[in-house]
C-alpha cells in the first residue's frame, strides 16, 4: 500500500489526478464528480514517467508473466505501452477506437499472430469499455489477453462488473483509496471528506 500512496502522491503533486468533494468537476459525460483525472501529463515529468514504466513493468512480471506482447489503447496508452515494452524488451502494439477508414482499415497497429499472449496497458479505468474493446479486437486474431493494467482506477462497481463479465484481470499501479489516503495526508482534503468521496464511487451517476 506504500507504494501506491506515493505513486498517488505524485500524481496529485503534478495535478494529473485532482480532487474536489465541494466543488465538483463535470465530466464530458455531463455527471458531476468529485474527481478528475488526466494521467498524461504524467509524460511531462520524465522521473515520474520513468518510475511509472518500471511499476508497469514489474506489475506486468509479477501478474502476467508470459505475455510476449504489449498492447496500448488509444490514445492514453499509446505512449506508456511503448515505454514499458522497450524496457521489456517486447513488441508492441497498439488497438485504436475504430478501425482506418482507407488503406488497410487496421484495428490493430502493429504485428499480432494467433498464440501470442498479450496484456493491454492503459492509462485509466473508469467503466472500462476501452480496455474490453481493444482486448476483444487482440481476441479476434487470436490473440490471448492476459489481463489489463493501468496507472488508476476509480474502483467503480460498473467498471468490475464488465470486466469480469469479459473474463479480463485488472491490476493497478494505484486506486481510489490510495489516493483518498494520500489526499488526507497532504492535508489537500480532510478525513471528512472520504464519506464524500466514496459516496460517489458508490453511486456515480446519482451523486450530487
Amino acid at each position: 500500500m506504500g507504494k501506491q500512496i506515493e505513486l498517488a502522491s505524485e500524481l496529485l503533486g503534478i495535478g494529473a489526478v485532482s480532487l474536489q468533494p465541494n466543488e465538483p468537476f463535470t465530466w464530458s459525460s455531463g455527471l458531476k464528480a468529485p474527481i478528475y483525472c488526466d494521467n498524461r501529463l504524467t509524460l511531462s515529468f520524465p522521473v515520474l514517467r520513468t518510475k511509472i514504466a518500471e511499476a508497469y513493468s514489474d506489475n506486468i512480471r509479477a501478474h502476467f508473466s508470459e505475455a510476449d506482447i504489449i498492447a496500448g489503447t488509444a490514445t492514453a496508452g499509446i505512449p506508456h505501452a511503448a515505454l514499458v515494452a522497450d524496457r521489456m524488451e517486447l513488441p508492441m502494439v497498439y488497438v485504436r477506437g475504430k478501425a482506418k477508414g482507407h488503406g488497410k482499415e487496421n484495428l490493430i497497429e502493429g504485428s499480432v499472430s494467433a498464440g501470442q499472449k498479450a496484456v493491454v496497458v492503459e492509462d485509466l479505468i473508469s467503466t472500462g469499455g476501452s480496455a474490453i474493446e481493444a482486448a476483444k479486437a487482440l481476441e479476434a486474431e487470436g490473440v490471448e489477453v492476459l489481463g489489463i493494467i493501468a496507472i488508476f482506477s476509480y474502483g467503480l462497481a460498473i467498471g468490475e462488473r464488465k470486466l469480469e463479465e469479459a473474463g479480463l484481470s485488472l491490476e493497478t499501479l494505484t486506486d481510489f483509496d490510495a489516493l483518498i489516503d494520500a489526499s488526507i495526508k497532504n492535508g489537500e482534503i480532510r478525513e471528512k471528506d472520504r464519506g464524500v468521496l466514496l459516496e460517489w464511487q458508490k453511486n456515480p451517476e446519482t451523486w450530487g
